[in-house]
């Protein structure tokens, strides 16, 4: 590569090999006490506040909200609430999250093509789609007041929703990468998201569930059992009952749309304080004459990257373990484990774990590595297991707290190794600018399919183990779907997961061999108006 002073890097070598670190040296290497000194003072312009990390993780909270009182409650609302058969909610649920994985790589398209404004360039997509998602969200918790079209409405809405959360959480997710190029800043900034997220995942789950908690209380099973326990020679006594029965589903529809208002004014509260308190920063590797990698040749590029692909792999299999275990565990509760006055406290302190213990793991995968916190994810492979074959209520509270620890990890880990991924490709394609919205689209899109494809498989089981929506007391056959889709599915998933992170190349000593290359990098671009005119070579 002319004018850099080094041979272009070969596709075998990793971060740590000659090849790429001559390929970032200046024509004449500074002394290391020399460039210690620069480094130090590029690391002080680089770092953030607290004032900045805090709004941009309260920026993401909204959505966590919105999406765990829907991964939470939205199954058992379409069953018990919409009465809407578990083969048609699995469509509903499946399609809204197909959906909305391809709108990611659209939207990644869209975002790589935006031109940088006065406020950035990420930042008026998270602005522009934050009302109509509101909008979105609530009519998908509304009772239509007709039956024929009622799952084509929750369809529409559902698939709505899911598009417009992905126009909000690709940009933001490839924030982080413009935040700072500093790695512990960005690891760092990765932590308070990861801890407000979950904070905003139990506010959702807590203000979803103690709003809705009597929609689903024993009560309405109380009512139902008289209305079936009636004599029917009372014609007065049965329509009183089926008075009261059908008064107390009017209730719960209300309750839903009282949530959901609530949880849509969360949405103006968090895109303000992001909007206010977050300072969006141009590509700082990029050189004036780089031009932007386009987003079918960096998606192909992507999808070759060894690292992210082993990266992708693993927490597909991880996030749908976690997925089922969400929208499952309501419905486990109330019709497997006797415990339907109790799962809103379940899940709370499912939650109060995962949120206290995000700083552990902060602390662990600094001092131990990022692949030694995924041991973590395997705690709660036991305790399940526990449960669905002793439903007993304390177990159940040990249960949760020990699963929100392992939540806890398979959050912050995927989102606190992705910029490390990225720092990888860049060091071996200096001159391919923008392949952040890229990487954060794809992945988002595998999230979302890997999920919707779990729901819907586990609305379907539910459906062909014949749940009957609205009956207090299910099947033994729908017992026991529902005991594997808590417990051995999530366990295997999980173990198929871990297994394949044991692969994933990217060492504590080859992040940190990366990173001192792209100091060089950065160093060079500011002194070097342009270090080759030949981009393309530099594209593996």
């Amino acid at each position: 590569m002319a004018g850099a002073g080094g041979d272009t890097p070969q596709p075998g070598d990793g971060p740590g090999k000659a090849a790429p670190k001559a390929t970032l040296l200046p024509e004449e290497p500074p002394q290391e006490q020399a460039l210690g000194r620069s480094a130090e003072e590029l690391r002080q312009e680089d770092r953030l506040s607290v004032c900045s990390k805090l709004c941009y993780a309260i920026g993401g909270a909204p959505n966590q909200v919105a999406t765990s009182a829907t991964a939470f409650f939205l199954q058992i609302y379409l069953l018990d609430i919409a009465h809407i058969t578990p083969f048609h909610a699995s469509l509903v649920l499946f399609i809204g999250k197909a959906w909305g994985a391809v709108t990611d790589p659209v939207a990644g398209f869209f975002i790589s093509k935006s031109k940088w404004t006065k406020i950035g360039r990420l930042m008026p997509w998270m602005l522009g789609c934050t009302p109509f998602m509101i909008v979105s969200y609530f009519f998908m918790w509304y009772f239509p007041p007709f039956v024929a079209g009622r799952v084509v409405w929750y369809l529409t809405f559902y698939c709505l929703f899911q598009a417009l959360t992905t126009l909000f959480q690709v940009p933001y997710s490839a924030l982080t990468m413009f935040l700072s190029p500093d790695q512990k800043e960005r690891d760092s900034a990765t932590a308070y998201r990861m801890t407000v997220e979950v904070l905003g995942t139990l506010m959702g789950a807590a203000l979803h569930g103690q709003i809705v908690a009597s929609a689903h209380a024993s009560d309405h099973c109380t009512v139902n059992l008289t209305i079936n326990a009636a004599d029917s020679s009372s014609s007065l006594s049965n329509a009183s009952n089926l008075a009261g029965s059908l008064g107390l589903q009017s209730h719960g529809r209300e309750l839903y749309m009282i949530a959901a208002g609530v949880i849509g004014g969360v949405y103006l509260f968090g895109i303000l304080i992001l909007f206010i308190g977050v300072k969006e920063r141009d590509d700082p590797y990029a050189l004036n004459s780089d031009k932007a990698i386009p987003f079918f040749k960096g998606l192909r590029l992507t999808m070759k990257h060894g690292p992210y692909l082993k990266l992708t792999a693993s927490f597909l299999l991880i996030s749908t373990a976690i997925q089922l275990e969400q929208s499952n565990f309501v419905l486990f509760c109330t019709h497997a484990a006797s415990l339907h006055n109790h799962f809103q406290y379940l899940v709370v302190t499912i939650l109060v774990s995962a949120a206290v213990s995000i700083p552990f793991w902060q602390w662990f995968l600094q001092q131990f590595g990022k692949k030694s916190a995924a041991c973590g994810i395997s705690w709660m492979i036991p305790f399940a297991v526990m449960l669905v074959t002793i439903p007993n209520l304390v177990l159940a509270y040990v249960v949760a707290f020990v699963s929100g620890l392992s939540i806890a990890a398979s959050l912050l880990l995927p989102w606190s190794m992705l910029p490390d991924v990225v720092d990888h490709f860049r060091l071996l394609n200096p001159h391919a600018k923008g392949p952040e919205t890229i990487f954060y689209a794809s992945y988002v899109f595998f999230t979302k399919m890997s999920a919707g494809i779990g729901l819907g498989i586990s609305t379907a089981s539910l459906e062909f183990a014949g749940y009957k929506t609205g009956m207090c007391r299910q099947s033994s056959t729908v017992i026991l779907t529902l005991k594997i889709l808590i417990g051995a599915v999530p366990a295997i998933l999980i173990v198929i997961g871990l297994s394949i992170l044991l692969f994933y190349p990217i060492t504590e000593k080859s992040r940190k061999e990366t990173e001192f290359a792209l100091e060089l990098l950065r160093r060079s671009h500011r002194s070097t108006d342009n270090l080759s005119e030949n981009e393309d070579d530099t594209w593996l």
